[in-house]
């Protein structure tokens, strides 16, 4: 067995025991079923000698106009369409350096324990900064048939006059009905900045989930509540700053959003002693390689360099189209995409 910094390391159990951990950025996401598992995209990536990227078929609903049934009309059969989306595998890849781990960095306490925590809020960062890339890359978008997705699903309020710029009562309502039509009430979770989250709070549109404990008293908890949508508050939204005032993007995201596959690396955790540099110096290197694919969304690879895309290459809408058949021309067919549960709203807060 390994040592690091003269303490026991077992990578394999290491490993195990960053997975109990709460996740607390990507535990969000998945209790608010933005994120679920997707067999296909397991079964695609689940060899280690496999590919990084991947053209899953899409079966396509039935549908046409139905004939008279009256003992005289033939009755014409149709074909139902297929779709393709690409997926990717985002490999991402950290190393930690330290001359005396166990009192430099944890003070003197429990080793597994503070190592798991740091690494598994390191990577629970890293997997918002991709999901937030992909988001940026969707929306990035040009074509005609891209773009109605792009306009479809952005409430963008940001060049009204006064307090119209701003986020109010109607505001979420108005956004998802845009983007989803009869199928609205598939989102379900709204992630946005402190500064939205304290204009709602302001005007009291911002209700907060409550409990009431052993004895009876009710307490507010920290989950608060827009519409009937779970709201999350995260400063690591989107703000752009224009001439005189800053553009908040806030993200509503449904059921099934995403799908999410953790792929794994061959090795994931391992240790590196070096008895020479320095006296000594003990690196801990970690490797993941994850899935996230934003339903009706294909990813194409057109502007990738290596096997695995960067955050800038996630965030160029170059690399991202509507779900398609495949084909060309007046053939093309593309999928409906107020199926796709992902929007925006842009507002000055």
């Amino acid at each position: 067995m390994a040592k690091f910094d003269s303490k026991s390391f077992n990578p394999q159990a290491f490993g195990k025991y960053i997975e109990t951990l709460p996740k607390t950025k990507k535990n969000e996401l998945i209790k608010g079923g933005i994120l679920k598992g997707n067999s296909e995209i397991r079964e695609a990536f689940g060899s280690q000698t496999g590919t990084a990227y991947a053209i899953l078929p899409i079966y396509g609903r039935i549908g046409g106009d139905a004939f008279n049934y009256d003992g005289v009309n033939d009755i014409e059969a149709e074909t139902t369409s297929s779709f393709e989306r690409g997926v990717v595998v985002v490999g991402r890849a950290m190393a930690w350096l330290e001359k005396d781990f166990s009192e430099d960095i944890t003070g003197g306490a429990e080793f597994m324990d503070n190592a798991a925590v740091q690494v598994s809020d390191y990577f629970d960062n890293v997997d918002q900064k991709t999901i937030l890339s992909i988001l940026k890359g969707i929306f990035s978008m040009t074509g005609k048939e891209n773009l109605k997705f792009v306009n479809g699903h952005t409430y963008d309020i940001s060049a009204e006059t006064g307090e119209l710029a701003f986020v109010d009562a109607v505001t979420l309502n108005n956004a998802v009905q845009k983007a989803g039509g009869d199928n609205k009430n598939k989102f379900s979770v709204v992630i946005m900045h402190s500064v939205v989250a304290t204009n709602l709070e302001n005007l009291n549109l911002l209700g907060y989930l409550k409990q009431t404990d052993q004895s009876g008293i009710q307490r507010d908890l920290t989950l608060a509540t827009w519409n009937g949508r779970i709201v999350l508050i995260d400063d690591d939204m989107p703000v752009t700053e224009k001439d005189g005032y800053n553009e908040y993007t806030t993200y509503i995201l449904g059921e099934g959003a995403f799908d999410y596959e953790d792929i794994g690396a061959r090795v994931p955790f391992e240790m590196h002693r070096d008895p020479k540099t320095n006296g000594g110096l003990d690196t801990l290197y970690a490797r993941t390689r994850k899935c996230f694919a934003p339903f009706g969304i294909s990813y194409t690879k057109t502007k990738q360099a290596s096997l695995s895309p960067t955050d800038e290459e996630l965030s160029d809408g170059g690399n991202w189209e509507l779900v398609n058949n495949g084909l060309s021309g007046d053939d093309k067919e593309w999928i409906d995409h107020k199926a796709i549960a992902i929007a925006r709203v842009i507002s000055r807060g």
